[in-house]
């Protein structure tokens, strides 16, 4: 497939820049794909539109304070954005900029960049615990006022550089109307990166960490019908189902042509053009 046909045009006033006062009053979009019907309702309807026996899987990643606002050596500002943990002494992978004024061995502030990894990325040592802002995607212009909106309200195991967005329309209420399952997978920012090769195949992931319970697994794979929300989850589950560990790293790359094993309904936001969430939803749901 070629990447260029996941590009549309997309208004930048008709992307919201703030949310909804309640987050299940956002519209819902509902497709059937086998009668290729349409339907307009409300976030808060989600459970009339589900089967009986449909297990709903939430990822209950929680977003890192990751984006620390420093300061160079000398004067000047400096912007390190942490990816992953990558071990118990301090180490983490990130990006920093402006990457071509920084060394190996700088400090900024708590941090002490390690070694360069090309394309903006670090292998860095952090001073104690995260303590910087949500980092919020490139097309959210305006400041949030509250950082917990950008958290689901089942956020719980804390690692994620982005929110896995499709979940921040669950309120209490609706949730408290599913059979609901619970997984992790902490989200990097690889995942919004936009695809640059002209063919979806030539275009690669960065993996990134997941991890089922084995009960959580064995709910689900005995299930009769299971609605991924979001396509963190898809990748678990489809991961999983593919033989591979209830904990690891993943680097599944869904595109148009994939054979789905484990997931029946997917609730998803809309995509950014020529992105890879775009084509796996093309791959679920056809063009």
């Amino acid at each position: 497939m070629k990447s260029s046909e996941l590009d549309y045009e997309l208004p930048p006033e008709l992307i919201a820049q703030r949310p909804l006062e309640r987050r299940d009053q956002s519209r819902l979009l509902v497709y059937e794909r086998d009668r290729g019907v349409v339907r307009h309702r409300r976030f808060e309807e989600l459970p009339e539109e589900l089967a009986d026996g449909t297990l709903a899987v939430v990822n209950d990643t929680r977003v890192l304070p990751a984006r620390l606002r420093l300061e160079r050596p000398g004067g000047g500002e400096a912007e390190v954005l942490l990816l992953e943990r990558l071990g118990a002494d301090g180490l983490w992978e990130g990006l920093a900029r402006p990457s071509r004024r920084l060394k190996v061995g700088q400090r900024l502030g708590p941090v002490e960049l390690v070694e360069a990894l090309g394309e903006g990325r670090w292998r860095l040592r952090l001073e104690g615990e995260p303590a910087g802002e949500a980092p919020l995607p490139p097309y959210i212009t305006e400041r949030l006022e509250d950082p917990e909106r950008y958290q689901t309200v089942y956020a719980e195991k804390e690692g994620s550089a982005a929110a896995p967005t499709a979940g921040l329309h669950f309120t209490p209420e609706v949730l408290a109307r599913l059979d609901v399952e619970r997984v992790t997978l902490h989200v990097g920012l690889d995942t919004f990166r936009p695809i640059s090769a002209g063919e979806l195949a030539e275009h690669t992931l960065h993996s990134e960490r997941y991890e089922v319970s084995a009960g959580a697994w064995e709910r689900i794979s005995q299930a009769q019908r299971v609605l991924a929300v979001g396509t963190t989850s898809v990748r678990v589950l489809e991961s999983v189902a593919r033989g591979a560990p209830l904990e690891g790293q993943t680097d599944l790359f869904i595109t148009p042509g994939f054979e789905f094993r484990r997931v029946d309904a997917l609730l998803t936001n809309s995509h950014l053009p020529r992105s890879t969430l775009l084509a796996l939803v093309i791959a679920f749901a056809g063009v």
